[in-house]
């Protein structure tokens, strides 16, 4: 009989994805993009996956970065490591930006980038309703599946306002610690699992 903790066994309900949940790298994932990130699915289908990071904030502006953003004072994200050259975004505008996805709840993905400007400049579309993102997370059909096979990512589903608005490296360890679950443990970990 087994009476220890296996704190890396991630259990399979924590292993459906679905677009609008996040994937949470466990703690020791041995990834330069992906270690201790949250991914945000965009999209979940047999063909494949795609999502953006969440908790990688670059030290570029919005403004300093792409033309007609001179207003937005905000930095970009990196979305992830497949094409880091393309622009991509989430909003809570919904069909006030026409082309728009909707994923889950308010939060959309994507649309016309001239609109967003424009909403942006009339002061109608503001930080917290909007994220940037150079690049995506993107897995071909049969890779996500793989990855959560061999434990790498726990799957859950957290508020709008977080998806939003937690934009720090420290979001983390603060999901985690919100989960009602032994994953939250994993916040306290240190880096390196030899230090301790």
């Amino acid at each position: 009989m087994k009476t220890e903790l296996d704190l890396f066994t991630i259990l399979p309900e924590d292993k459906i994805p679905e677009k609008g949940k996040i994937l949470i790298s466990e703690p020791f994932l041995p990834d330069n993009f992906f270690n201790r990130s949250i991914v945000y699915l965009t999209e979940h289908t047999k063909e494949g996956s795609v999502g953006f990071i969440l908790n990688k904030r670059l030290d570029m502006k919005v403004k300093d970065a792409i033309s007609g953003f001179d207003q937005f004072d905000d930095n970009l994200n990196m979305g992830g490591p497949v094409a880091p050259d393309t622009l991509h975004f989430l909003h809570s505008a919904g069909e006030r930006i026409p082309n728009s996805v909707c994923v889950d709840g308010n939060i959309c993905w994507g649309g016309d980038i001239d609109v967003i400007k424009d909403l942006i400049e009339a002061g109608q579309l503001k930080k917290p309703d909007i994220r940037f993102f150079l690049g995506y997370s993107g897995w071909s059909a049969g890779q996500l599946d793989r990855e959560l096979k061999e434990n790498s990512w726990v799957i859950a589903r957290i508020r709008s306002d977080i998806v939003m608005g937690n934009r720090g490296d420290d979001t983390w360890k603060m999901v985690l610690r919100s989960l009602n679950n032994k994953y939250r443990l994993w916040a306290d970990f240190p880096e390196s699992p030899e230090m301790n």
